[in-house]
């Protein structure tokens, strides 16, 4: 992986941590994660994991956009809105959160990823 994805900031002490570099994004639950995103919610759920790991399973309603993707311009149906991004353990969607918190785009990722979020119970579509 690229270093430019890599941010050598400091771990945050939780989710509602608010102390940090300003270029630090925020880190949610899967489950604050789902009631901002589901039925229209406020922001958008981005899933930036890769294809396979998508089509092995993803939220409904998440958008798929890979974190290797994420070095130019955000697609329209993106730009613009709140971003809550996700992966599969939380690794790659806080680097994606804190890559785009850092061009002023508002975005926080989920803790745990996809393996937090299929151990809740919450809603999966399995593709392949």
């Amino acid at each position: 992986m690229s270093s430019r994805w890599t941010t050598g900031s400091t771990p945050r002490n939780g989710p509602d941590s608010s102390s940090g570099p300003p270029d630090m994004a925020r880190r949610i639950t899967v489950q604050e994660a789902a009631e901002r995103t589901r039925n229209g919610g406020s922001a958008l759920l981005v899933d930036v994991r890769e294809a396979d790991e998508w089509q092995a399973g993803h939220v409904p309603w998440a958008v798929h956009l890979p974190l290797s993707a994420l070095g130019g311009p955000l697609p329209p149906d993106v730009a613009g809105r709140p971003l809550v991004l996700v992966c599969r353990s939380g690794n790659r969607s806080r680097q994606a959160a804190e890559l785009l918190v850092a061009q002023g785009i508002e975005a926080v990722d989920v803790m745990d990823g996809m393996i937090e979020w299929a151990r809740a119970g919450l809603p999966l579509v399995d593709v392949g």
